[in-house]
């Protein structure tokens, strides 16, 4: 049965706002201010809608790197769009203090911060806008370098906090232990129910401290935590979290594949880098936003 293409495009254009609404939201922020935004009215009138942008995502996304966008003028440009409603963002790789601040200025309402890679963001820039942002419930921070002492702040900064990753890739090579972690988060975050720790280099001083300052914790990930050792009564205490991962369990569903060693007991002896620490956190320069139309690409790309 043949279609008739102009009925077929009506149809498409008739959806009720709802539910392109819905379509929509399946996108990703690039894709939403390159491409959709530009399809028709309609779609553009959708994606101005403050409510399309609750949710900022620019982790894994899947246009990030075809083109040179402008990642931090492009973030920024989605939070403004949210005129202070945005509850969740996930920067990948271009996340710095610059940005940090211009979310905590804008996103009064934000619960949930999530950076990965992200090189430029400092001990200082991290402290200054946890402390604008006292709503914050979960925090992720994959392979950023920070001090014990930013973790003590962004605890004290942020009370409601109820889940905290803190992950790197773990290393069974002969490094000292270090706790400074650890105890911060024991200290400060006493109303933590999730808290993963992939790859930290504590020892079982650390965990016995969390497991004192942390009570209420439902699930706890300690998967290539080398240094700890669980036995004996550390061992009993951590089988009553209801949700345990242990330093050797398996790392498949991790967000990021560790590259493993070509020795025969390759399972059991992860190098400690993963893909993405061949990626530079060397952008270049930024050009800022020009013009008056949001349809102008020239607002993301780099020179």
């Amino acid at each position: 049965m043949e279609v008739d293409a102009s009925a077929a495009g009506r149809d498409w254009l008739d959806l009720p706002r709802e539910i392109l609404t819905t379509i929509l939201l399946k996108l990703d922020v690039v894709e939403i201010l390159t491409s959709a935004q530009r399809v028709c009215n309609q779609w553009r009138s959708v994606c101005l809608d403050p409510s399309m942008w609750r949710r900022i995502d620019m982790w894994n996304s899947s246009n990030l790197w075809d083109v040179d966008y402008d990642q931090t003028r492009m973030c920024m440009h989605a939070i403004d769009r949210s005129l202070g409603c945005c509850e969740d963002i996930a920067v990948q790789f271009f996340g710095n203090d610059q940005l940090l601040l211009y979310i905590a200025g804008s996103c009064s309402k934000l619960r949930r911060l999530r950076l990965v890679s992200c090189g430029g963001v400092s001990d200082e820039g991290l402290c200054e806008a946890v402390g604008k942002l006292p709503l914050l419930e979960e925090i992720e921070l994959y392979h950023c370098e920070l001090s014990g002492k930013a973790l003590e702040t962004i605890g004290r900064s942020c009370p409601r906090l109820k889940s905290f990753k803190l992950n790197n890739i773990g290393a069974r090579l002969p490094l000292l232990e270090y706790n400074d972690e650890a105890l911060a988060i024991a200290k400060n975050m006493p109303g933590l129910r999730h808290l993963m720790l992939f790859g930290n280099r504590m020892s079982n001083v650390g965990l016995m401290a969390i497991l004192d300052g942390c009570p209420h914790l439902e699930s706890l990930d300690l998967r290539q935590c080398y240094r700890v050792d669980l036995k004996d009564d550390l061992a009993r205490r951590c089988e009553r979290i209801k949700n345990l991962n242990r330093p050797l369990d398996c790392t498949e569903d991790y967000e990021f594949q560790e590259a493993l060693s070509d020795s025969e007991d390759c399972e059991d002896y992860p190098t400690g880098f993963s893909d993405i620490d061949y990626f530079s956190d060397d952008y270049g320069n930024y050009f800022e936003f020009s013009g008056e139309s949001d349809y102008d690409l020239s607002y993301f790309y780099y020179d």
